[in-house]
């Protein structure tokens, strides 16, 4: 069966992880995905390791595990679009795509002529999505923006870590880009939103998506809170502002997450704690009122969660369908049942690395299901089959381009 995006091109100009997230879902959906990266380096990404993946033979290759993260399903061309020839490929490809994604600092593609309003003259049914830190537009627009940056901007790590006056208290990032995955996220449904538009117009248009603008959307109930109440949320390390309890507990052994997320649940959970006077306790009777109570509530519960091992209050937990979670190192991730059920380990043959093992898309289709055909590409491994097959162009021209240092 094919992809549900098998009629789509997409020519990726993105590079490092936002822009490069969106290309590789839309490529896991079936679309032809072209990625164009500088001839010699390619995307920074290839070089920010260790861990570098390893051959059969145990030897080191360059192909690092950030870059193979969000890259899959892609070809690679290397084509240096600061040379005439460089651009006049990129503007023969865009008449074949009907989707260019790029995170070029903003003015950055207008230098080169590849700017939306140059290109839809082109192609004027490209969607053409630019991915930058803070906008098209405002006094920020020409600043870089990077994840880091974006998280602490952008409230997410005043929300993030222990309080400041715990152990170990202060501002927190999430430990993995989460602003620039978040940004992938959006950038591919608004893409998808687009080429739904341009179905019934035959139009395409320019999307403006903004790190910043994404990290204040997925704040939130958080941002609610502030917006409803005037008062900026703190952190509060792993509880939960709204709901109590919802947090991790300690126990005899090690550590848990407890989310009762009702006042059924809590009373059934009280149960089970040897202490069922606390849910009509009026300090406790109603989420309302444990919310406001929390400091005393939690200190009870503290106790009651350190007399018995994290695997019997799992256990006891899960008995009652009261929802609770260990605390997974990602290796044991991997090795959860219900993941490995899943097949959300996905094992593909890489040119350099021979087998290798990823994260499989977590969207599952019923008629069209994900195509996982092409391993993260070899820097520049499809430039002369794209310049042949798609554009046309004979041995000696493709020669000719690489002579002059166009392509590699």
């Amino acid at each position: 069966m094919n992809g549900a995006l098998k009629h789509l091109r997409v020519l990726d100009m993105s590079r490092i992880l936002a822009g490069p997230w969106a290309g590789q879902i839309l490529a896991d959906m079936g679309a032809e995905v072209i990625k164009v990266e500088r001839p010699g380096s390619g995307d920074d990404t290839r070089a920010w390791g260790p861990p570098y993946a390893r051959d059969a033979q145990g030897r080191e290759t360059p192909e690092s595990a950030y870059f193979m993260s969000a890259n899959r399903g892609k070809k690679s061309i290397a084509v240096d679009i600061a040379t005439p020839g460089g651009l006049e490929i990129i503007r023969q490809l865009v008449r074949h795509c009907d989707v260019l994604l790029e995170n070029f600092k903003v003015g950055g593609m207008s230098k080169y002529g590849l700017d939306y309003e140059s290109l839809q003259r082109i192609n004027p049914g490209l969607v053409y999505c630019s991915i930058t830190g803070f906008g098209q537009t405002g006094p920020y627009a020409h600043r870089p923006g990077y994840d880091f940056a974006i998280q602490g901007m952008g409230g997410l790590m005043s929300i993030t870590g222990q309080p400041d006056d715990q152990p170990g208290g202060g501002p927190q990032k999430v430990g993995v880009a989460l602003a620039d995955i978040s940004a992938g996220l959006y950038a591919t449904i608004a893409i998808l939103a687009a080429l739904v538009n341009r179905n019934e117009t035959g139009a395409g248009q320019y999307i403006d998506l903004a790190l910043l603008d994404v990290q204040l959307a997925v704040l939130a109930n958080q941002a609610m809170n502030y917006l409803v109440s005037g008062e900026a949320p703190q952190r509060l390390g792993n509880s939960h502002p709204n709901i109590v309890p919802y947090q991790s507990f300690a126990t005899a052994n090690g550590h848990i997450v407890l989310a009762v997320g009702n006042d059924a649940q809590f009373r059934r959970y009280c149960l089970l704690a040897g202490d069922p006077g606390l849910a009509d306790d009026p300090r406790f009777i109603s989420n309302r009122q444990r919310v406001e109570n929390r400091g005393v509530l939690i200190r009870k519960l503290e106790k009651i969660m350190r007399e018995k091992t994290s695997e019997e209050w799992l256990q006891l937990l899960e008995t009652e369908n009261i929802p609770c979670a260990p605390i997974n190192s990602i290796d044991k991730v991997f090795g959860n049942e219900q993941i490995r059920h899943r097949g959300m380990r996905l094992d593909m043959k890489h040119p350099a690395a021979g087998p290798i093992s990823m994260v499989a898309n977590p969207i599952r289709f019923s008629a069209t299901p994900n195509r996982y055909e092409q391993p993260p590409p070899l820097l520049g491994e499809h430039t002369r089959t794209i310049l042949r097959e798609l554009l046309e162009l004979d041995e000696n021209e493709i020669e000719a381009l690489t002579h002059a240092a166009v392509i590699r």
